[in-house]
């Protein structure tokens, strides 16, 4: 028996979907977003607007960085307990939902800390507090998934929080939002997306539910990710958009691989965009993945419905026309820092996702993926 969710309450889409927060019932809403990009374009005025009326109180809280921090949620917490909110609404790219998504879950249930939650029993519903969560960026997923991560900056270490309560009750996907993102941002937020129909695609996991909808993620983004980065019409925009939210739905429901393992490790080391880790990451993965059978004849029934010779051979062409880097020494990690964290990184990249990667991971063969990923060789082992 299985437990398939596809969003919490809904999921708004279609341009001018932001007008839907209209229609939400609150007293006191607290905004989180990140840093300036949602205020200088005038996004969260018109939150601000459609939000307002007579006898209720709007807070918003901005400055998460992009990789959201142990210290950024505690001090987002101390101001939100301030305020005391009965509506969150995070407004920006992954990192402002996963830093509001832990916020509200430290507010909701207050016996819960950084050093308990990842073994206390935690309830599977808030009662208080209403989430909402509008993705300017079209990658994470965070709107409809149970998850957030953190990162520990002391032990250079990401935190992957998963309860069904962290799932946000209304997703509003507004594509006109997204008009702002500029070309780098559109490729690496969509090659994220990317990663996460792929890794849930080949997980061992996968049920028929999820896997139509990492099927159409996949190839939809493999078509319109490339118009999106290169001439960003609308119509572009919005598929990706919508494409990267079927992704989360399927990657909550089935879990990933080793690319999220690995990038989690380099990200908390060397403070890089999520996105641009797990596209750096992702071909080489698939290239040690196919190893197993049913990877391979996955990979192969999906690379004709792509209508392709081989849907690896696409990512790779893929990373080079959006401007992808092929490996992390091209992203200027110098190979004195990696020879010097590479315990640490291999350490790390054992951890989380990693566990249930369809091919089982040793540290041998860990080993020598952070290298292949690090200086770009080719994966024969």
């Amino acid at each position: 028996m299985r437990t398939i969710v596809l969003s919490g309450e809904a999921i708004i889409t279609g341009s001018g979907s932001l007008e839907y927060l209209r229609n939400i019932e609150f007293h006191r809403a607290f905004i989180v977003t990140g840093g300036s990009s949602m205020i200088k374009f005038g996004v969260i005025d018109r939150v601000k607007e459609y939000m307002g009326g007579e006898g209720r109180e709007i807070t918003v809280y901005s400055g998460i960085g992009k990789n959201p921090t142990i210290q950024e949620v505690l001090d987002g917490l101390e101001a939100m307990r301030l305020k005391e909110p009965d509506l969150v609404v995070a407004v920006g790219g992954g990192s402002a939902m996963d830093a509001a998504k832990a916020m509200v879950l430290f507010y909701e249930f207050p016996y819960l800390n950084f050093d308990n939650v990842l073994s206390e029993t935690i309830p599977p519903k808030r009662k208080k507090t209403k989430l909402v969560c509008v993705p300017s960026t079209s990658g994470t997923g965070s709107e409809v998934t149970m998850g957030t991560v953190v990162t520990n900056v002391e032990e250079a270490m990401k935190v992957p929080i998963l309860r069904p309560c962290l799932r946000p009750d209304i997703a509003i996907l507004d594509p006109d939002i997204t008009m702002t993102m500029p070309s780098q941002i559109a490729a690496e937020t969509g090659m994220d997306a990317l990663t996460h129909a792929v890794e849930a695609y080949i997980n061992h996991n996968l049920d028929d539910f999820d896997e139509a909808l990492c099927r159409a993620s996949i190839k939809g983004i493999l078509k319109w990710l490339p118009i999106s980065c290169e001439e960003a019409t609308p119509e572009s925009r919005e598929k990706v958009h919508n494409f990267q939210c079927m992704a989360g739905i399927a990657f909550a429901n089935v879990g990933l691989g080793m690319v999220h393992g690995i990038s989690h490790s380099f990200g908390a080391a060397y403070n890089l965009a999520h996105g641009a880790a797990n596209a750096i990451i992702l071909p080489f993965a698939l290239d040690f993945n196919k190893r197993d059978k049913t990877v391979a004849s996955k990979l192969e029934d999906l690379s004709y419905e792509c209508r392709c010779d081989d849907v690896i051979e696409e990512i790779k062409k893929l990373k080079i026309r959006i401007g992808i880097p092929h490996c992390f020494k091209e992203m200027g990690i110098t190979e004195a820092d990696f020879l010097r964290d590479f315990d640490m990184i291999l350490d790390h990249s054992m951890l989380g996702a990693t566990r249930v990667n369809p091919v089982p991971m040793t540290r041998e063969s860990m080993e020598k993926m952070v290298k292949a990923v690090y200086y770009g060789t080719e994966i024969d082992f």
